[in-house]
């Protein structure tokens, strides 16, 4: 975890197994192939992600393993109360920075297991995520302010960022009105 409270890339990682596991155990391996799915289809490959091992949990007592039956070696995941802790701790710390590849899997993940936290929580959680738009929308609107004056490509492509930003943020505002 960085100094603000924000995840750092490995924790993206940590989450997405915790938050799995928090809506069903999982094999072994279907839990390190949904990991690997999620992951992979909102940034793509990256070393950025690579996270701890799933034996790494359970060491920490966040997972227990059992067998599903005597005559497998395959293993079940199950959350502890612990790694339910850990993972409403990850849920619900901020994001950092503008929105790059890593904000955009941790907002993904925390929409895919939002339902699973209180409903406080989860509007906490949307206006948390109104006010990182409200934070870019501060930054790239002072930097088109800063070049307004020029005839640039520049300038276009920051209304196009800005108007993704503000369509964003109006989303999870209807979404926590919602809840």
């Amino acid at each position: 975890m960085y100094k603000d409270n924000s995840l750092v890339p490995s924790e993206a990682i940590r989450l997405a197994a915790l938050g799995l596991l928090a809506q069903q155990p999982r094999a072994y391996g279907d839990l390190a192939r949904d990991i690997r799915h999620f992951t992979a289809r909102i940034v793509g490959p990256s070393l950025d992600l690579l996270g701890p091992s799933l034996e790494l949990f359970k060491v920490e007592g966040l997972i227990e393993a059992h067998a599903t039956n005597q005559k497998s070696d395959e293993q079940v995941m199950h959350l502890t109360e612990s790694g339910g802790q850990e993972f409403r701790r990850l849920m619900t710390t901020k994001l950092r920075g503008p929105m790059g590849e890593v904000n955009k899997l941790i907002v993904a993940l925390k929409m895919h297991f939002l339902k699973l936290l209180p409903i406080d929580d989860q509007r906490a959680q949307m206006e948390m995520l109104e006010e990182a738009c409200d934070r870019e929308l501060a930054r790239l609107g002072d930097l088109r302010s800063h070049h307004a004056d020029e005839n640039t490509p520049l300038l276009p492509w920051l209304d196009l960022e800005i108007d993704e930003i503000t369509a964003r943020r109006t989303w999870f505002e209807r979404q926590r009105a919602a809840l």
